[in-house]
């Protein structure tokens, strides 16, 4: 006998009705972990949820048929995988789920979500939403909001023969070398096997300016740890190491939010850290059935880089600027290549894979 589904649960959130559909569908089946149990964690780390996406056009992660042995992510080559990530607004969305327009690298624009109530984050879990991405900048009253950075992301991303361990080996340094810029970082579990730190900065620096100071900030990073730490871009030359991924402050490259949940086989989830906690905890302590009671006990840990946090809290960003302006005038270091889908950008070196080009002489670090 075809087994019945649940019928559809409906939800206060915050006023508002969210309606559940087919809540008893199993989303992570080696945690037993429900649609309706991944709504309902959202809805426990609220605050926290919408904090970080607050005003932010945002990219949803979905995975409507749950994150199943096998399931597979649609790519721009073949659209056919299990997950998907939805860029435009979707069709049918509620008329209180907002917008930002945002432009890509291509110079296309698009509608994207733009969350300003919890309802919208409800709502989105509901469509199999388990990792939202927003942008690193704020919707605003003038044209160009969108386009000036309000949060240098840095990235701490092993490579094969690394591990959490090793992030978060190398994230004190990072503390301290961004002190040293007047930089203030909040660092993050990724949910997988990396370490985000995220510094609030005033919302006037282009993706540009934003990524230039993150390949500086790795260098110097490289500098002092070069056996745990890399800037490489070509894997092949990466070693075992933490990569800085400096292209994740690239237009239209965003990393999960705080609170996100990921899609692996435990449902982690990627969860704000004291300073001292980064190299005493693992990735599968936090999860969906574990972080709301810790949320309920520290609160918002990142609530500094809320949209709407007090701008006193803002970083100046020159200062890692003037770190990579030494790194030019002073070890002719320039720009690092670009994600491959981008168009080429002025001083970019070439983007070839170096065991394959016979004509470039080899980079210094």
């Amino acid at each position: 006998m075809a087994r019945t589904a649940a019928p559809a649960v409906e939800l206060d959130v915050a006023g508002r009705t969210v309606r559940v559909s087919s809540p008893d569908r199993v989303v992570f089946p080696a945690r037993g972990i429900t649609k309706l149990q991944v709504v309902e964690y959202f809805v426990a780390v609220g605050d926290g949820i919408l904090g970080a996406l607050l005003e932010r056009p945002t990219t949803l992660e979905r995975w409507p048929k749950g994150v199943f042995e096998g399931a597979v992510m649609a790519t721009r080559a073949d659209s056919r995988g299990d997950a998907f990530y939805q860029k435009r607004v979707p069709q049918g969305a509620p008329d209180y789920v907002e917008t930002a327009t945002i432009a890509f690298p291509s110079g296309r624009t698009a509608d994207e979500v733009c969350p300003t109530e919890l309802a919208v984050v409800a709502w989105a879990a509901n469509l199999g939403t388990l990792t939202f991405h927003p942008w690193p900048v704020r919707r605003g009253a003038g044209p160009d909001s969108t386009e000036k950075v309000d949060q240098l992301r840095i990235d701490l991303d092993p490579q094969p023969g690394t591990d959490y361990r090793d992030a978060a080996a190398v994230a004190p340094h990072l503390r301290e070398l961004l002190g040293e810029l007047g930089l203030t970082g909040y660092p993050k579990t990724s949910g997988g096997r990396g370490v985000h730190v995220f510094v609030p900065l005033a919302p006037r620096w282009s993706f540009q300016q934003a990524r230039r100071a993150t390949i500086a900030i790795g260098r110097e990073l490289e500098r002092r740890l070069p056996d745990q730490v890399t800037t490489r871009w070509w894997k092949e030359e990466r070693g075992a190491k933490i990569f800085v991924d400096y292209n994740q402050m690239a237009r239209d490259r965003t990393i999960a939010s705080a609170y996100s949940v990921r899609s692996n086989a435990r449902a982690t989830v990627s969860t704000p850290l004291e300073w001292d906690e980064v190299a005493q905890v693992h990735p599968d302590d936090f999860d969906v059935l574990t972080v709301p009671a810790r949320f309920a006990e520290r609160g918002d840990l990142f609530a500094p880089l809320r949209a709407d946090r007090d701008p006193a809290l803002d970083c100046d960003l020159e200062p890692a600027l003037e770190l990579a302006r030494r790194d030019e005038e002073e070890h002719g270091l320039g720009d690092l290549p670009y994600p491959p889908e981008y168009p080429k950008m002025p001083g970019e070196p070439k983007r070839v894979q170096p065991s394959r080009d016979r004509d470039r002489p080899k980079e210094d670090a």
